[in-house]
């Protein structure tokens, strides 16, 4: 069996290595998801249906031929069936499939580098199979078509948070699925409040989360043009006095790749808001087109995001283990100098991308910080502090560690999460020594800050909610699997926090040896399905320990080498969450984590126990 983790260990880094780009770091593969087609060729269609019709008609395409056998779309090919994409799905088609043209002659889409994609528009009667389908599984879920019933089915799964039902009633609306009156159902979005100070934007509760500003300001605009206040109304002079003010923002925060956020859908949903309200002459426009454009896939699909670069980099680095691939370069390179416009984030950050559309966020600034300890110290001592600070001023007041922003409220993404936080932590343990004392003081009262937090939000059965992974297969879609495994894993990367965090350790630990499956495997929770990703990064957090928890994490072991077919197989499972709980998945994880859990194993295998002989698996 030894021979076995040797090999897969072998294939496995071999293969992890196969996927770095030309210069020499990783991209990824994000999944083609439905809902960012549906978005994408909505958005084309109300800019101008005639000129972008040829990439219309590849999306259309693409939704009919992945349409789910219950009549459903999931966020990516893999996925279970859910409302949000459902109906942006249907209402996509609805809006952009012209059943018309039937039979339309086999097209050319022209695509970068010389690529084009070659097909034929379904014929009418698959397309009213798809829309019928499509109708049936959404009666099935809300009870009804009818609008209002699907409206408040959308609020209600939301709640409070009105950064994806907003959005979702608005396509819907413009895919004339929302019936008479239906501009009234989309939630208005007080894009006034654009006007104030960033600075006020914690204090004024802000409706949606840091990241969707342009979203709030578009969609806001197009809800406030398409159905008014009455005359009498003072909000109603207010907001188309501020309007000139305001539409400039939205060039000023369009970074120079056209992509808001480099994402599919965020992009999409600003593009048809403005080109719903008449303003089609924005200057942000035509940006937003070509950044559409160009994200299109050979297959007529979109990804929700362009890549994921940066942290598929840093998360390489840790399943490496050593600076055998330089990249530190080029990771400091990623690092902000100046203030960004987005989100007034200060400099010192790291983003999930390399593109210009990133935003600053505190999992890939530590992700960012423990890659660049992993590689040569040697000149990153500077980068270090100045990422050591900006995550030291992100921590909230109740000791976590929110995505973006500090203190812009309790909506997902800018309030605390345990992972994000456990990440921090270790990136602080990591560099303190090399600091200055002054800011060596800081560190260790953030520190105990960190950790009362953990202490307060870890559940009795010692697990942990992340924030960005979840499994469509547990109750409520949380994954308490990979928060523990991962918070277990960062609070055991160096000595020193492991000494501090040892009790919530154990009792992470002891969550992880419950949850395990009969096979050794491991799933979201006790429940769902297994998945190399859900294994991998449990085994690791397992091995980390020594030798209590060796047993179940060398069965987890044994399991993940067979379902990898020793290191040369690695099917990638839709646990990621990206904004407002769209899952993907992304080619890179089982690879890295696989690796990860291979070489923590390799390093307990080696080691000779106090009786003098060397462990084995059985």
């Amino acid at each position: 069996m030894l021979n076995s983790l040797d090999q897969a260990l072998t294939n496995t880094r071999t293969h992890l290595l196969s996927l770095r780009n030309a210069a020499g770091h990783w991209e990824g593969e994000l999944s083609s998801s439905a809902l960012s087609t549906a978005t994408a060729i909505v958005a084309l269609n109300e800019v101008d249906a005639a000129e972008y019709r040829e990439w219309i008609e590849a999306g259309v395409r693409w939704l009919i031929e992945n349409q789910n056998a219950d009549g459903g779309w999931g966020d990516t090919t893999i996925s279970k069936s859910n409302l949000s994409t459902t109906l942006l799905c249907w209402s996509a088609l609805s809006v952009c499939g012209e059943m018309k043209r039937a039979g339309h002659a086999a097209m050319q889409i022209p695509r970068p580098g010389g690529r084009s994609y070659a097909g034929a528009l379904a014929g009418a009667a698959t397309g009213t199979h798809a829309l019928a389908g499509a109708a049936t599984w959404i009666r099935g879920q809300v009870g009804s078509l009818e609008a209002d019933e699907i409206a408040k089915t959308v609020i209600g799964r939301y709640g409070k948070d009105k950064t994806f039902s907003v959005p979702i009633l608005m396509l819907c609306t413009i895919g004339g699925t929302m019936g008479e009156g239906a501009w009234k159902r989309v939630l208005p979005l007080p894009f006034e409040l654009a006007a104030l100070p960033r600075a006020w934007f914690g204090a004024v509760g802000m409706p949606v989360v840091s990241y969707a500003l342009p979203a709030l300001i578009a969609i806001g605009y197009a809800r406030f043009k398409k159905a008014p206040p009455a005359w009498w109304n003072p909000l109603g002079w207010l907001r188309g006095a501020l309007w000139k003010r305001i539409r400039p923002m939205l060039k000023a925060l369009q970074p120079s790749s056209g992509g808001y956020l480099e994402a599919t859908p965020l992009t999409s949903f600003v593009t048809m808001a403005l080109a719903a309200a008449g303003d089609k002459e924005h200057p942000c426009i035509p940006g937003a087109v070509e950044f559409l454009k160009r994200s299109m896939r050979a297959d007529g699909s979109w990804p929700i995001d362009t890549n994921l670069a940066t942290w598929g980099t840093t998360l390489a680095c840790k399943a490496l283990g050593s600076a055998e691939v330089p990249v530190r370069q080029w990771l400091q390179n990623q690092q902000y100098q100046e203030v960004h416009p987005f989100t007034n984030a200060a400099p010192g950050g790291w983003a999930w991308t390399d593109l210009p559309g990133g935003v600053p966020d505190a999992d890939d600034t530590a992700g960012a910080l423990i890659g660049l300890k992993i590689q040569e110290e040697a000149g990153s001592r500077v980068a270090a502090e100045a990422g050591l600070q900006w995550l030291l001023d992100l921590q909230n007041r109740d000791g976590g560690m929110p995505t973006f922003c500090r203190g812009w409220g309790t909506l997902p993404f800018d309030r605390s999460s345990p992972e994000l936080t456990a990440h921090a932590l270790l990136a602080w343990g990591l560099w303190e020594k090399e600091m200055p004392e002054a800011m060596r003081d800081r560190l260790k009262k953030a520190t105990e800050m960190a950790l009362g937090y953990l202490r307060k939000t870890q559940r009795k059965d010692g697990s942990w909610i992340p924030l960005w992974f979840g499994n469509e297969h547990t109750s409520d879609e949380e994954n308490p699997l990979y928060g523990t495994a991962q918070v277990v894993a960062y609070l055991s990367g160096d000595k020193a926090l492991a000494m501090q965090a040892d009790r919530l350790i154990r009792s992470g630990c002891a969550y992880l040896e419950a949850a395990q499956k009969m096979d050794g495997s491991w799933g979201g929770d006790g429940d769902a399905p297994a998945s190399i990703e859900e294994t991998a990064v449990a085994v690791h957090a397992l091995l980390l320990q020594g030798g209590r928890t060796r047993a179940s994490a060398l069965r987890g072991i044994e399991w993940l080498i067979a379902a990898t077919q020793n290191g040369t197989h690695f099917p990638s499972a839709p646990i990621g969450l990206y904004f407002a709980r769209l899952w993907y998945h992304e080619k890179l994880y089982p690879v890295i984590w696989s690796l990860q859990a291979f070489r923590s194993a390799k390093a307990v295998l080696s080691s000779v126990d106090e009786a003098g002989t060397t462990t084995s698996l059985s």
